[in-house]
């Protein structure tokens, strides 16, 4: 029974690295569920201790913002997926370029879009809301607000709104 659970938490992971591998950007944890709980190859919480186990064991790298977890592929990462895939079936390999021509641009979007807070040593916080290209800056905007709800609020509203900030000071920069 051991060894069944061992071989499909292995499944889980696997699926999670060549997802990972197929796009060259992150992919948060919603993103990752989206395309495995559809699909219904595991729950919730087996996606969770996989991706646990995957950051544990250096084939995952992670960075939090504000709203989400991104996950990247590691060097290891890497490695592990090359040497494994044949472990993946064609129709798992199928779901995944079927979910990725789908939704590819919608998910590259989300992950080009990004806020944070913190709190600084003025006892004020800090937000900075970032747009991101191919992996590069595009904009990285840092404002100062007094409150925890107000920085909570300029980085929930960034993703809705920064396509027209971004318009509006190049149109009043250029």
């Amino acid at each position: 029974m051991i060894e069944i659970m061992t071989e499909t938490m292995t499944l889980y992971k696997l699926i999670i690295l060549y997802l990972l591998q197929k796009v060259d950007f992150a992919l948060n944890t919603s993103q990752l569920a989206e395309f495995i709980l559809d699909k219904g190859y595991t729950t919730y919480f087996a996606l969770q201790k996989a991706l646990s186990e995957l950051l544990e064991d250096g084939f995952l790298s992670a960075e939090s913002t504000h709203q989400h977890t991104f996950y990247r592929l590691t060097q290891s990462g890497e490695q592990t997926i090359e040497y494994f895939r044949s472990r993946l079936s064609p129709a798992i390999k199928q779901d995944v370029k079927d979910f990725l021509k789908e939704k590819e641009y919608a998910l590259r979007e989300e992950a080009s879009v990004k806020s944070k807070y913190y709190k600084n040593t003025e006892q004020e916080y800090d937000v900075i809301c970032q747009i991101l290209e191919d992996g590069v800056n595009l904009m990285e905007l840092k404002l100062t607000v007094p409150t925890q709800s107000e920085a909570e609020s300029i980085a929930d509203n960034w993703p809705k709104y920064n396509q027209e900030i971004y318009s509006l000071l190049m149109s009043k920069l250029l």
